[in-house]
Order: C-alpha cells, then structure tokens, then sequence
C-alpha cells in the first residue's frame, strides 16, 4: 500500500479564534463522531507535527522508556485490532465505542509500561499528544474547505497514515458511505 503524508494545514486555520471552537453535542455521539473523524484526517500532520515535537521533548529526557512505551502501545493496539477481528464482541466495540476501544488499548499499555517503570514517559509521552488531538479534534469546528476536501478526498485518505489507523479502528466506513450518497445527489 503507497501511505501518502496529508498536506499540512496552516498553522492560522489550526489555531483559529475561539469562535472557530465549539463544544460538541454530547447528546449525537453520531455528529461528534464525524466532527472527531473529519477534523483526524484533516488535520493530521499537523496533529503529527504537535505529537512528534512532544515525543522529542520527553523522548530527549528518556529515551529508552519512550521507546519502550511506543512499542508497547504498538503492540498492543495490534493484538487489540487483531482480537477485535476474530472476536465479535470486540469487532462490536471497536465500531461502536471507538473512544472506549482505544482508552481500552491505552490502559493495558499503562499496565503493561507500569511492570517496566516508565509510566509518567507513557503518561507525558504517548497519552498527553493523543488527548490533545482528540480534544482538538473534538473542539474545531470544521470548516467549509474541511467538509469538502473531506469529502473529495473521502476514498483517498485511506491511504493516509490517519487513514489506516481509522480504518483499522472502522470509522472510515461513514465517511465514505457519506462520500457517495454526496456524490449520488450531486448527479440527481
């Protein structure tokens, strides 16, 4: 498969006014979702970028635990999406309560890093990027050049790093479902 790096967003429409952020609605998990999932493959070397200068930054501090910790998270993100293949109630939750499946994935990786002594790497290293990506993702609000690159590069971005790891974690299906039935009225 050719992995594809989005383009990076500018750093004036990442970091918009307060008025492009808006708490989302708790009540529609559905439209929070697809706000989360929209704003992920938007803006995802730019939540790379974010992600990678804090790994630097803790990375620097101790190197070893940081590598220990993003293998461990690796692996187990892996046996997780394996077992939810081969396992219906995990396949269930991974496509219903993503949120759930990956707190799920980070907490037997805190167990997992807590055996080695490197839970504040884990904490500061891995944990700390992932939560500011889902909180921006859940904040921004998308914009119009956001809903149409998304959906005109819909099928596409299954091929971004972002892409993969929503597809492996099923949310890409909405996305794309979506994708067609725009296309399917823009003919009607």
């Amino acid at each position: 498969m050719d992995v594809q790096i989005a383009p990076l967003r500018s750093w004036d429409d990442f970091f918009p006014g307060s008025d492009h952020f808006a708490r989302p609605d708790f009540k529609d998990i559905s439209k929070w979702n697809n706000r989360v999932v929209s704003n992920l493959l938007y803006y995802q070397t730019n939540y790379l970028v974010v992600a990678a200068m804090l790994i630097s930054v803790v990375g620097s501090l101790s190197p070893f635990n940081m590598i220990l910790g993003g293998i461990v998270v690796v692996l187990v993100f892996t046996g997780f999406v394996w077992a939810a293949h081969n396992k219906d109630i995990l396949r269930r939750l991974k496509k219903e309560y993503p949120t759930t499946f990956v707190l799920i994935v980070m907490v037997s990786s805190y167990f997992l890093i807590s055996m080695f002594g490197g839970v504040m790497v884990f904490v500061f290293g891995i944990t700390f990027p992932l939560l500011l990506m889902f909180i921006h993702a859940s904040l921004r609000l998308r914009n119009l050049k956001n809903k149409l690159e998304n959906k005109m590069e819909g099928i596409g971005l299954k091929k971004t790093p972002m892409g993969i790891v929503l597809d492996a974690l099923e949310q890409q299906e909405e996305n794309v479902s979506r994708f067609t039935d725009f296309i399917s009225k823009v003919k009607e």
